[in-house]
């Protein structure tokens, strides 16, 4: 019998409470996780969440967070933790935030974020990034597991092109990319400017279809929000720029129904190839 899915809006599950100054309180989901550990992207919600917190108090007239970079010292258990920040900055256009994520008396997570404020209807002057070709969603193959090892994939519906899922019957491709179609489907949100960074890294990776196991832990991701999405379903694709000695570049590009790039990431992870591979 399948697990049946969990579903917890993201907003509950990456809010903060503050404690005291700078320290800030988080009971981290089962639902945002990757084979029972938090995912990166849902982490990045919550470090951005005590920032926007952090600086506010601060007086910081920032809203949204425009890039987060992302150690990932140690991989954080599911429940309670604390975020610890400090605003190195706050200025009139953006604001520097350092936040550590604490667990058992150990940091296990770390980011630098940017704050600043996007405009809903912004002026656009220079745009030199291509949205990709991707099959229409009725054409496209739904990513939804049933085992409950990837909870993340209950809060967020993923619908992949048909060229890149041979991974999952064996195939070996010669290209290590991922494409489809994603939206947030976790029964109260769409996708927002903070949200995004949950989006950046909730794709498979995309060392899957050139053969690798499923252990990739992400070493460092940053991840730039650029515009606040204005469609219910963004078009992403994820791709490796290389691969080598143990390590994998991969970078991951969402744009909305206006062709214009949402969001943006790229990540450093460690990789694994069964033998022959």
């Amino acid at each position: 019998m399948s697990t049946p899915p969990i579903v917890f809006p993201l907003r509950d599950a990456a809010a903060v409470e503050p404690l005291d100054h700078g320290r800030f309180g988080v009971n981290l989901s089962q639902a945002y996780t990757v084979v029972g550990r938090p995912n990166g992207g849902y982490l990045q919600c919550v470090m951005a969440n005590a920032a926007l917190a952090a600086a506010s108090e601060q007086g910081a007239p920032h809203i949204h967070a425009t890039a987060v970079t992302t150690n990932y010292i140690g991989s954080p258990e599911v429940g309670e933790a604390e975020v610890r920040v400090d605003v190195r900055r706050v200025g009139r256009g953006a604001s520097f935030v350092h936040a550590a994520l604490w667990q058992n008396g150990n940091v296990t997570t770390e980011s630098l974020i940017t704050l600043g404020t996007l405009e809903q209807e912004s002026n656009l002057r220079y745009h030199d990034a291509l949205p990709p070709l991707v099959a229409l969603r009725e054409d496209c193959h739904s990513s939804r597991p049933t085992n409950g090892e990837i909870n993340i994939m209950s809060s967020a519906e993923l619908l992949l092109d048909p060229s890149c899922v041979g991974w999952w019957t064996g195939s070996v491709s010669e290209r290590a990319e991922i494409k489809g179609w994603i939206r947030l489907d976790d029964s109260v949100a769409q996708w927002d400017a903070w949200s995004v960074l949950f989006a950046s890294d909730a794709l498979p990776p995309a060392t899957f279809p050139v053969g690798s196991s499923g252990w990739v832990p992400t070493l460092q991701l940053s991840s730039y929000v650029r515009s606040i999405p204005s469609s219910e379903w963004l078009r992403v694709r994820q791709w490796c720029v290389v691969i080598e000695d143990g390590l994998v570049d991969e970078r991951c590009e969402l744009f909305d129904d206006r062709d214009r790039l949402v969001a943006s990431s790229s990540q450093l992870a460690m990789v694994r190839f069964p033998a022959g591979l």
